[in-house]
């Protein structure tokens, strides 16, 4: 069992897993995970940003101070599609390549 995971727990993701290849399975298992968290955290920041503004709007929409919410949480939001949709996984031929290259300077 990996270090670090406990039974019937769910394990940490993160950027540094290593694609391996013939592990589709787990690699498909990993990218929809990653695809239905984005989902609910899209879903959370339309609520939430939603709420915001009417409040702000049912107090008189003076200074729109929700709009640092929206723009702040929009800018997590942007970082998490890109890493959910366009970042690619390390590939086990990049882990090579990256050990021949250090090989190589030493």
């Amino acid at each position: 069992m990996a270090a670090g995971v406990v039974p019937g727990k769910f394990k940490a993701m993160t950027t540094n897993e290593i694609e391996v290849a013939g592990d589709g399975r787990e690699q498909a298992l990993t990218r929809l995970k990653k695809r239905r968290d984005f989902q609910g955290h899209l879903v959370a920041y339309v609520v939430v940003n939603l709420a915001l503004w009417a409040v702000w709007a049912a107090t008189g929409a003076g200074y729109p101070w929700p709009a640092w919410v929206t723009g702040g949480w929009a800018i997590g939001l942007l970082l998490n599609a890109w890493e959910v949709y366009f970042r690619t996984p390390i590939t086990e031929a990049e882990v090579r390549r990256e050990m021949d290259r250090a090989r190589s300077q030493d």
